[in-house]
This record gives C-alpha cells, sequence and structure tokens, in this order.
C-alpha cells in the first residue's frame, strides 16, 4: 500500500515515500512548492497500490493549512492519516484538524498529536522556524544570510518585550571541546550585539555556550553537523 511521510517546519517541508507513477509524484511535489518557499523531494517511483482518487484528494490535503504546524509531520499510509507537531494556539488546532477531514472522503481516518505552545516562545520558535544561524567557518562572524535571519528574530524578539530570553550557542563536535565551547559563547554574543544594535533591550538577553553537549543530530553526517552548529532561544 502506498505510504507518504512529509516533514514540515514554516516556510520549509520534505517529502518521502513511494509513488504509483511518475505523474503523481511530480503533481504532488508542485503542489507542496505551491504553498512552501523550500522543498526536498525524496520520493521515487514504483508499484505500490493507490486507494481510489487518492492523488486528488492529496492535492487538498495538501493545503495552507499545514503552514501552521512547526516541527510537525503528515503521514498517509493507505486510508490511514496521522499528523503531529506543535501549534499556536488551540484555534489553530482545531483549523488543521478541520482542514484534513474536510479533504478527505469518509474511508479515511485522521489522527493526531498537535501540541499546543502557546506565548512568547511560540512567537520565537515561529520566527527562527528551524532555521540555522549561519556563521563564517569557525569563527563568529555572521554570514549575510545569518544578519537576514537574526534581522527577523529582532522582530519576534521586541514582541515578546518585557521577558527575559537565553540566546545559546551549540557547536558540533569536530575538534577540541574547549574551543567548542569558547566558540559556541562567541558565537551567542555576536547574536545578542546583533539583535541589541536592532532594539533589542540588552538587559533582557543572557548568553551562555553549550559547545558540543547537546547535539540534537548525529555528528557522523554532513547534515547532522550542520543542524548541530546552531544558535537557540528560550524564554526564561
Amino acid at each position: 500500500m502506498l505510504s507518504l511521510l512529509i516533514a514540515f517546519a514554516a516556510e520549509a517541508v520534505s517529502i518521502s515515500g513511494t509513488m504509483p507513477d511518475e505523474a503523481t509524484r511530480a503533481a504532488l511535489v508542485a503542489r507542496l512548492r505551491s504553498q512552501f518557499v523550500e522543498v526536498r523531494d525524496d520520493t521515487s517511483s514504483g508499484k505500490v497500490s493507490m486507494p481510489a482518487s487518492w492523488d486528488q484528494q492529496m492535492q487538498r490535503l495538501l493545503g495552507p493549512h499545514l503552514k501552521l504546524v512547526h516541527k510537525g509531520t503528515l503521514t498517509v499510509e493507505g486510508y490511514r492519516v496521522s499528523i503531529a507537531g506543535e501549534v499556536a494556539s488551540e484555534a489553530q488546532r482545531q483549523q488543521v484538524l478541520s482542514e484534513l477531514s474536510a479533504a478527505l472522503s469518509p474511508n479515511y481516518t485522521v489522527s493526531h498529536k498537535l501540541r499546543v505552545v502557546a506565548g512568547e516562545q511560540a512567537v520565537l520558535d515561529a520566527a527562527l522556524a528551524e532555521r540555522i544561524v549561519e556563521f563564517e567557518s569557525g569563527k563568529a562572524s555572521l554570514t549575510e544570510p545569518g544578519r537576514r535571519l537574526l534581522d527577523q528574530m529582532a522582530e519576534a524578539l521586541l514582541k515578546v518585550k518585557g521577558k527575559r530570553v537565553a540566546i545559546i550557542g551549540h557547536t558540533d563536535n569536530a575538534g577540541a571541546r574547549a574551543g567548542n565551547l569558547a566558540l559556541s559563547h562567541a558565537r551567542a554574543m555576536a547574536v545578542r550585539d546583533y539583535v541589541v544594535a536592532k532594539g533589542v533591550d540588552p538587559a533582557s538577553i543572557s548568553v551562555s555556550g553549550e559547545g558540543p553537549d547537546r547535539p540534537v543530530a548525529d555528528n557522523a553526517t554532513p547534515d547532522g553537523r550542520a543542524r548541530n552548529r546552531r544558535i537557540e532561544f528560550h524564554v526564561l
């Protein structure tokens, strides 16, 4: 039976699975690209069975409501659809579930693990959208894409005015731990200095560097190491 996995976060999404034919695969990828800025396509075509009118229903299923879900996944296995992730309010959760149900025929069942992440942290998470603040290799100097992302983060930080926020730097495990701890702290300080220059109250920001001690991905792969080299923003 055909299965599909979509992982999405704000403006970025990845899709994997085996489609019954190239036309179905291309149509689904095109639908996602009409909704999201960045789409990573890991699908393929092969011999799998497809429920009646599956492709038309998937076109309706992959709508703009998915952009309300952060750190999420949408899984389709035959007639079973499940969605997981974070939303900013109970109203958004109900909207997502309503849109999913309306897109599908009664033959489908929908389950969910949608968690409401409300308040100031949700504002920062939505602005960061699982993107990485980029620095020059081995340095605490921001790249141009890094500065553009921090322009957005500064706006979000101004929205949570009155709350203290921790800016935490992390690295991968390449090199000496002591050097990585120093680099992660220096990068967090560079982020603090940048957003302060954009109007954020310096007294509202605390800074720390965790070096390689809290990885979120496998350091054995280039993609994993890139994900571990990150800046986090936490409302205290």
